[in-house]
């Protein structure tokens, strides 16, 4: 795919690739040099994560419950 750098190094990525990896304004970009190529990829963030492994969330949620409740019984025995 073809796309021509403008005035201050500035390059469109076409609609259709924006869409494919959901790319939308505000989105962080990672930009390497690889030898004489430029890679650009799309960063994951937290919120792109969020409900990725929901096993383990669930999971994780669980044993901090369970660790909350132990922590209010020994404080409600002193």
């Amino acid at each position: 795919m073809e796309v021509k750098v403008h005035r201050k190094g500035i390059i469109v990525i076409p609609a259709e690739v924006r869409r494919r990896l959901n790319i939308k304004e505000g989105s962080v970009m990672e930009l390497e040099v690889e030898g004489d190529k430029i890679v650009l990829k799309r960063k994951t963030t937290l919120l792109d994560m969020y409900g990725a492994d929901k096993e383990m969330g669930d999971s994780a949620l669980k044993e901090l419950e369970r660790l909350r409740k132990e922590e209010v019984e020994r404080e409600n025995s002193v």
